[in-house]
């Protein structure tokens, strides 16, 4: 009813202004034609929505034509679900008459126009800008501000945000932090927006925290050079060599996103408000349980882990390693370490060198010098032994050779 009710009254409205001469609509009075060019933004009612084009009464002699595409900056949506009949919107003029002698506009382009210069004047005045999230592309969100603003994925939160596509519907306060007019570009940063909302906080943490504290967080990223904890409102970092007393390849081998651990406070910078972390510093130390319970000259079994050119690395507790040089793999000269044990094989050594400061162990296969003596003294006996063994029996033969010619002689 409404409906039929609104295209009477727009067709009588037509009727008072408009006539038809020779099978073309022209005005009654010429002085009632709107002046406009390409360019200029027009107000006007909806007359009629389609599936891909809806048509606008600007008060001009024929209708404007404003293609689905051009309605609004959100791609796919339904006429619709955009605008009513009745309607009134604001559209550009892109062409006053093209090829068919029709009057084309676009609605998104008037509404980009009108927004350039709001969000031109948020930037400068360093104000917030707030829509919603229509679409996740590749890098980042769009967000409806009247126009189409970029929000970049590592701008969306203060922490990594994984799934994007949780964002899709939600209002986003932003800070507009580029504008480039000659691209329509606009980037966006909500993450300005969250640190300026915890920038007091911030500071009272800083503040709160002193070199030496042992203090609780949570896991928030990792990256190759180590793994990144919230300690309620601020990230610290825990650099990858801070991470174990054991050689770490990837902040993955010990930590997990999510996982709370317990941390201690290396160097708080407030002035660039950057915080560095320990984990092993939490936890004992392999190599301090070594060295309170090994002494030189004990003997202690480990694995070889390595070979290298000077020797042979030796792993006597986990995360604690021994070197067998090798000079010290065998009494003999050795080429190469491989010539008397392998990666893999299980040895025991006997430490000769304990170095706590520069955290070094130092091994030996060889014996020790009171047993390389002894064996060297029992193999000069065992080589006296074997010279008297053919003079005794020499004389044993002669003694009976000459007690059988006596009895010869007897005879």
């Amino acid at each position: 009813m409404t409906e039929t009710s609104n295209r009477v009254s727009h067709e009588q409205s037509m009727r008072d202004f408009f006539r038809e001469e020779n099978g073309e609509i022209v005005p009654v009075d010429e002085s009632v034609l709107i002046d406009f060019q390409d360019g200029d933004i027009v107000e006007g009612e909806v007359v009629r929505i389609d599936k891909d084009e809806v048509l606008v009464d600007i008060g001009y002699k024929s209708e404007g034509l404003i293609p689905a595409n051009e309605l609004t900056i959100r791609k796919g949506a339904d006429p619709k679900d955009v605008v009513e009949l009745g309607q009134r919107i604001e559209a550009l003029v892109l062409q006053k008459e093209d090829a068919d002698g029709r009057l084309i506009l676009s609605a998104k382009r008037a509404a980009f126009e009108r927004a350039w210069n709001k969000i031109e004047e948020a930037y400068r005045e360093q104000r917030n800008v707030e829509g919603p999230v229509i679409e996740v592309v590749k890098g980042g969100l769009i967000l409806d501000i009247g126009l189409r603003g970029f929000l970049p994925a590592s701008l969306v939160d203060i922490r990594r945000v994984r799934n994007l596509e949780e964002y899709l519907g939600r209002r986003l306060e932003c800070k507009v932090i580029e504008l480039n007019r000659s691209r329509n570009n606009v980037v966006l940063s909500r993450r300005a927006v969250l640190e300026e909302e915890r920038k007091e906080e911030r500071e009272r943490i800083l503040n709160s925290l002193n070199e030496g504290d042992i203090v609780k967080g949570t896991v928030s990223n990792l990256v190759d050079f180590g793994a990144f904890v919230d300690l309620d409102g601020i990230d610290g970092l825990i650099h990858i060599s801070e991470l174990s007393w054991n050689h770490v390849d990837h902040p993955s081998e010990v930590v997990q996103v999510g996982e709370e651990v317990e941390v201690k406070v290396l160097e708080v910078d407030r002035e660039r408000e950057r915080i560095s972390l320990g984990l092993k510093q939490t936890r004992k130390d392999p190599w301090q349980e070594v060295v309170e319970r090994v002494n030189v000259g004990d003997v202690i079994h480990g694995r070889v882990t390595k070979l290298v050119s000077f020797g042979a690395f030796v792993e006597v507790a986990e995360g604690v390693e021994g070197l067998i040089h090798i000079s010290e793999l065998a009494e003999h000269h050795v080429e190469t370490p491989d010539e008397i044990v392998r990666s893999g094989d299980e040895v025991d050594a006997r430490v000769i060198d304990v170095d706590p400061r520069r955290r070094r162990l130092s091994l030996s296969l060889r014996p020790k010098r009171e047993e390389r003596e002894e064996r060297r003294r029992e193999e000069r006996r065992r080589e006296e032994r074997e010279e008297r063994r053919p003079r005794e029996s020499g004389l044993r033969t002669g003694a009976f050779d000459a007690l059988k010619d006596l009895d010869l002689e007897e005879r």
